[in-house]
């Protein structure tokens, strides 16, 4: 169930760009005509877009938390949780006021079960802080913009 509603996702999230079999293609009535001139991109990506993903899947995991040279914030939350609706935004701003000396992965525990077992997560919201690969910091709960500031500055060495 969780597998299905993870692709359903992602092909929602996946633009439609290939034509069927024995189908032209279409250029899209959306796609920009010309150069939009300095900046070629439509649309800015904001630092907390850069700096926070989702954990797709447990070789994912490896090789954009485990094997990152960046220290790594992992937060293992929920839909169905109250807590991580409120703590989730908040620890995506503190990241990303760190300006990309530290990111932040999201793992969604219903989707992920393997990863909330093997990192011994037994309540959600719980923040992981990581470094080449190693567990150094962690809390479970809710906590204000000051301790996740101290809890990012204590992980990056500021």
């Amino acid at each position: 169930m969780a597998q299905r509603l993870a692709l359903q996702r992602l092909l929602s999230l996946a633009p439609r760009t290939l034509p069927l079999q024995g189908q032209q293609m279409l250029p899209s009535p959306l796609a920009p005509r010309a150069p939009l001139g300095p900046r070629s991109g439509a649309f800015g990506t904001s630092a907390a877009c850069r700096s926070t993903f989702n954990v797709q899947d447990g070789s994912d995991f490896q090789d954009r938390v485990v094997n990152n040279p960046k220290p790594v914030v992992v937060d293992f939350h929920a839909q169905w949780c109250g807590p991580c609706k409120i703590l989730g935004p908040r620890l995506e701003k503190m990241v990303a006021k760190q300006e990309g000396k530290v990111l932040m992965a999201k793992v969604d525990i219903d989707d992920h079960t393997d990863l909330a077992i093997e990192y011994e997560v037994s309540a959600v919201p719980t923040v992981l802080a990581m470094k080449n690969g190693d567990v150094v910091d962690k809390f479970v709960g809710i906590k204000d913009e000051d301790q996740l500031e101290a809890f990012l500055k204590k992980l990056i060495g500021a």
